[in-house]
């Protein structure tokens, strides 16, 4: 007996902005529009599995959802309202996350980049991806010359539309998809190239945007037999990374190293798990990896990811592993001399220590009277 039955869709909707001044957007002001959509509405589909991520704080927590969405056997319907922003290391896009700052993006936004690499794993033809962002000011202009910014995949069919940043105290409306929500809530099902079609329609939509109208597109044609082969991006299973990543950050090639592991960890999070032995280390990794490049900030940050990690893997405080994170977090936060980092870091790390007291006697009084002269400074640059 053959089952003809129509798989169920996912949809996952994720909205997301900076808490505090550095907010371009209200994002989650359009979930309660969405969620009262049914969810085979999202999708295209009879049934369909509704995902919501409000305000995430943590790139990794939504990496693993995305994943599970992505591993979903049906259609995956991704709609993402938020704000974009260009790391200064690698002139890259980030979808900012709740906690997202200036000095923090490279770690506290999602990268554009990890949300493309999941994506390759579907099937072409079974991916929406539905935008509804509003771009910072240098990402607006680096948009205006590269619309291919934001590009995805092959088979991967996107709508939606990127905006240009608001006016100082102003927050942008996630418009575009508030009314996708209102069209589907009246009943109308109409093909998503016409939804798109009637959405910019209504007055204010199709403003200062770019607009993103592309259905599945074809896969590139092969290439030559002649063309040189592509080099795996993985060693052998039985060979150890870790020296020629070590190897290549000490040399100096500080890029190549974090990207290696990267997707090294990556690679763990798929294999053993997000929450595994192997993911925290390489996690710990990139940390020591971040300390060789000169960038304590990035460091203190994964440091303190993974003793969260491990806290959550029911370690305790006292844990020599613990500890160790907690330690090094706190060491490379005092390295800091840029005063927005600090100040960005600092409410993390005094949390932290509260309930990692580690060794090191008065080490959270240290850090709090510390970031508290941090504060003064700032105040008396400001007077």
């Amino acid at each position: 007996m053959i089952d003809t039955e129509e798989p169920a869709g996912t949809a996952l909707l994720l909205a997301a902005a900076p808490v505090g001044k550095g907010r371009l957007t209200d994002a989650v002001g359009v979930l309660p529009a969405l969620a009262a959509v049914p969810p085979g509405a999202l999708t295209g589909t009879a049934a369909a599995t509704l995902v919501e991520l409000a305000d995430p704080l943590d790139p990794q927590a939504v990496l693993t959802r995305l994943r599970a969405a992505v591993a979903a056997p049906g259609p995956l319907s991704l709609y993402i309202a938020g704000q974009l922003h260009l790391d200064h290391r690698q002139n890259l896009p980030h979808l900012a996350l709740a906690r997202t700052a200036p000095a923090t993006l490279r770690y506290t936004a999602l990268p554009w980049h990890w949300i493309a690499g999941e994506l390759k794993l579907r099937r072409p033809g079974t991916t929406t991806v539905v935008v509804d962002l509003v771009a910072d000011a240098p990402t607006w202009q680096r948009l205006a010359t590269d619309r291919g910014l934001l590009a995805l995949c092959h088979g991967v069919r996107v709508y939606g539309r990127v905006i240009a940043p608001p006016g100082r105290r102003t927050l942008a409306s996630p418009d575009y998809l508030k009314a996708c929500a209102a069209i589907w809530r009246s009943g109308a099902r109409p093909p998503l190239a016409a939804l798109h079609e009637q959405v910019l329609a209504q007055p204010g939509v199709a403003g200062d945007a770019l607009l993103y109208a592309a259905d599945f597109t074809p896969a590139p044609a092969p290439r030559p037999a002649a063309a040189a082969p592509v080099p795996s991006a993985r060693p052998a299973p039985d060979a150890d990374p870790l020296p020629s990543i070590l190897a290549a950050a000490n040399s100096g090639r500080h890029a190549e190293a974090a990207a290696a592991a990267e997707a090294w960890e990556q690679h763990a999070h798929r294999t053993h798990g997000s929450s595994s032995p192997q993911a925290i280390h390489w996690l710990e990794v990139r940390a020591d990896l971040a300390r060789l490049a000169g960038d304590p900030a990035a460091s203190c940050w994964l440091w303190m990811v993974a003793a969260e990690s491990r806290l959550a893997r029911q370690q305790t405080r006292d844990d020599p592993e613990v500890e160790a994170a907690v330690d090094r977090a706190h060491h490379q936060w005092e390295r800091l001399r840029d005063a927005d980092s600090a100040r960005a870091l600092g409410p993390a790390l005094v949390a932290l220590r509260r309930r990692v007291p580690g060794r090191r006697r008065g080490a959270l009084e240290m850090v709090q009277r510390r970031l508290e002269r941090w504060h003064d400074t700032t105040e008396d640059v400001v007077r």
